[in-house]
């Protein structure tokens, strides 16, 4: 059994269906890309797994738990990050500024407002925040203004902002979107050198599939709501309804 379960998930919107009888199970401390066309899903399937969406039916377990019903800041103290597809950070903040926010949430389960000033007071939650922008190579640009920064900075910062929370599941909503190439490398380092050197599950979602075959361990493709087929990237690769639907090639 994986530390993620999905069984049997479908949602409706009016007379569209968006999912259908999804099931998806991702094994620990794996790399597992979904990918699909647009309209597929997949935006949808993330979307029930933090508790933005109710399913209309199945399950959503993490680590033996489930998800269903419970609020998205919930979600995330039990152990689930999300990176969205457009960076969520705060440009009118310096970098350090918006890494101390996830570690207020961490330690008091919520951020308030006020809690900026006492910051200096927090010696262990600067320590804290400061030692995962070395990890993440950010360090010396922790007194910059946000707004100001690359979209790879930006999708860095908020890589280490989820990181910075110790989540157990990471989901990655493509992450690599709008980026140039050197940027979408960078990310990829970052991402490989997470999976070797921290205790976290990934599930990706990404259209790039130079990113998915760096990275993913396994593969489920997405078609019209429901798994076409699930496999390792060489399996995939090789799949005909894969090479024709998603990577531009004939039977």
């Amino acid at each position: 059994m994986g530390i993620l379960e999905v069984k049997d998930v479908g949602k409706r919107f009016g007379g569209l269906q968006a999912l259908g009888d999804v099931n998806l199970s991702v094994a620990q401390n794996s790399v597992h890309a979904i990918i699909g066309p647009n309209g597929a899903g997949k935006s949808t399937l993330l979307n029930c797994l933090v508790g933005k969406l109710i399913p209309d039916s199945g399950s959503v377990m993490f680590d033996g738990q489930s998800v269903l019903g419970r609020k998205p800041y919930e979600i995330n103290q039990m152990g689930i990050s999300r990176v969205f597809q457009t960076p969520e950070i705060f440009g009118d903040l310096t970098v350090l500024e918006n890494m101390m926010i996830p570690c207020f949430a961490r330690r008091d389960g919520s951020f308030r407002l006020h809690a900026f000033e006492s910051v200096n007071r927090e010696h262990d939650l600067v320590e804290k925040a400061e030692q995962m922008l070395i990890d993440v190579n950010m360090i010396d640009k922790r007194h910059m203004q946000t707004a100001s920064m690359s979209r790879g900075d930006k999708r860095r910062l908020e890589m280490a902002m989820c990181l910075v929370q110790e989540p157990r599941l990471l989901l990655l909503d493509e992450p690599t979107a709008g980026m140039a190439r050197a940027d979408t490398n960078n990310t990829i380092d970052l991402l490989k050198e997470i999976k070797e050197t921290r205790n976290i599950t990934m599930a990706i979602i990404e259209h790039d599939m130079h990113v998915v075959f760096s990275l993913a361990d396994r593969i489920t493709v997405l078609a019209q709501g429901t798994p076409l087929v699930e496999d390792t990237p060489d399996k995939i690769k090789g799949h005909p309804k894969v090479r024709e639907a998603y990577l531009g090639e004939a039977h």
